[in-house]
């Protein structure tokens, strides 16, 4: 049931992959994850150096012999990934995936290498313009994913099937998905696994204040906010006093970075993830934080969400409603 063309491209027990999650996925989390029958991927662009990228990869493959991946978000930074891209290489990482921007020049430095490429999309546009460039597979995020979003306002029910049906290479669905229901309901969707980030940042092996993990916790459907929609780089965080203030400095000044920056960057993301105070920073999460109820280990959740799965494919096969 559970093994499709994203088990077999990267080698892997279960088609779950864990997100890029900045400033939170290390060795420890992505050795976890894959340990667990998962993807588990160590964040590239949070770390302060090439060197720094080399120990946290060799780490990973000290605490696991099964694949894993490292991922780099490229909005922000140019081509300063470069020199990280070039680790990657020389690490002969399994898998690399690329979120947050073109991804055209990571792809080309990974030409002519045994390395899987993943690249996350939020339109059909983005899709295709992936395929040709070369990745093995697409993460097609919705707007219930935490962290930064495509610019519409499509949700991965709609997001993940058109995907789909556009290209030749596999679909992971990412967006609002945390459990073993979400699991099934994405492979009904057409794409043959799923991405998570929220539902890992809750677990034993997060290195994260216990605040955090507790505000996804106590999160219901409505507790939170997209930020960043006027700078047009979207993005979904737990909603706070000071998310709000962020929205209300964005219907002040508009696009106005200046007037912004203090408020949005990945320092103050970083602040907040080590401190747990509301009043130092914000935290990303998706929606999907409404039905995570408690920290567990990550084998604990995959688990969980096997299980789950095989629960809703044995009521499918009784014929009996979900």
């Amino acid at each position: 049931m559970f093994q499709t063309r994203v088990t077999k491209l990267l080698n892997i027990k279960y088609p779950i992959i864990q997100g890029g999650l900045a400033y939170l996925a290390y060795a420890d989390l992505a050795a976890a994850v894959s340990n667990a029958g998962g993807l588990g991927q160590v964040t590239a662009m949070s770390l302060a150096s090439p060197e720094k990228l080399q120990q946290e990869i060799q780490k990973v493959k000290q605490l696991t012999n099964q694949p894993f991946g490292v991922n780099f978000a490229i909005g922000q930074h140019g081509r300063k990934y470069d020199h990280m891209v070039q680790v990657a290489v020389e690490e002969q990482v399994p898998v690399v995936s690329v979120t947050g921007g073109n991804p055209a020049g990571v792809l080309d430095m990974l030409k002519g290498h045994p390395i899987k490429k993943l690249v996350l999309v939020a339109s059909v546009r983005q899709a295709v313009k992936a395929e040709e460039l070369g990745a093995d597979a697409v993460m097609v995020v919705g707007q219930e994913g935490g962290g930064h979003l495509g610019r519409s306002d499509t949700g991965t029910m709609v997001l993940a099937p058109q995907v789909a049906d556009e290209l030749n290479i596999p679909v992971i669905a990412s967006g609002g998905i945390v459990d073993g229901k979400g699991l099934m309901a994405a492979l009904a969707l057409g794409a043959e696994g799923i991405e998570m980030g929220t539902r890992f940042i809750a677990t034993k092996e997060m290195q994260a204040h216990i605040n955090y993990k507790k505000a996804i916790l106590s999160a219901g459907e409505g507790d939170t906010v997209v930020i960043k929609r006027s700078l047009g780089t979207p993005g979904r965080v737990l909603r706070s006093p000071f998310t709000e203030n962020i929205l209300s400095l964005e219907e002040t000044y508009g696009n106005n970075y200046e007037q912004l920056k203090d408020y949005i960057s990945g320092e103050v993301n970083q602040k907040y993830i080590e401190s747990g105070e509301v009043s130092d920073g914000f935290g990303w999460a998706g929606q999907g934080a409404s039905r995570i109820q408690e920290i567990s280990s990550v084998k604990e959740v995959m688990e969980t969400i096997i299980q789950e799965a095989n629960q809703v494919k044995e009521k499918w096969n009784q014929g009996v409603s979900e």
